[in-house]
């Protein structure tokens, strides 16, 4: 790579890791470590191709998909998180419960297999249709809805309390706009 380029990738990295990372941890499952070794892995082969590259971030991202996509068809056996018990609520509105919210959200994401939680990811975190995102798997979008819907159904039985936190969940389908790392309605 020559030192233009070198420049223009610094510039990149910089400027879109943190946004890149955000999508990797939520592909991980949660783990900020797995999440860092995704992105990694992602960055060094954009960093082959970079002057072949039209729009960075789109492919970084597309290497993403793919790598969790191949981590998940793996033989290995599946590693556990440790998650500790969320404390009982006091009832103070001291803006614990967003935290908590997001701490339910992690758990109940990381107790999904990798392809549920990829397919979820990708539809309602990066909000892309189920076209879009069965040409990423490299499936049908008939497989795209099924999983969405049973890894929807499984995210409910996870963590039934994310129910109790959105009293207008049952009111209403889920929407891709719905959904965020931070609040969710299941």
């Amino acid at each position: 790579m020559d030192a233009e380029g070198q420049e223009s990738f610094r510039e990149f990295v910089t400027g879109r890791s943190s946004a890149l990372l955000k999508t990797a941890v939520l592909l991980s499952g949660g783990d900020q470590h797995a999440a860092e070794d995704l992105l990694q892995n992602a960055l060094i082969k954009a960093a082959g191709r970079w002057r072949r590259i039209d729009d960075p971030e789109a492919y970084v991202r597309q290497i993403l998909y793919r790598q969790q996509v191949s981590r998940w068809r793996l033989k290995w056996r599946k590693r556990e998180l440790s998650v500790p018990e969320l404390p009982e609520r006091d009832g103070k509105a001291d803006g614990t419960g967003a935290v908590e919210l997001r701490l339910v959200m992690r758990g109940a994401l990381a107790r999904l297999t990798a392809r549920q939680r990829t397919v979820l990811v990708l539809r309602y975190f990066e909000d892309l249709p189920e076209a879009d995102v069965a040409r990423i798997l490299g499936c049908s979008v008939g497989t795209v809805r099924s999983t969405t819907h049973r890894s929807l159904a499984k995210l409910r039985a996870l963590a039934p309390e994310l129910s109790a936190l959105d009293p207008g969940a049952n009111e209403q389908p889920v929407s891709s706009r719905d959904f965020s790392p931070v609040e969710v309605r299941p």
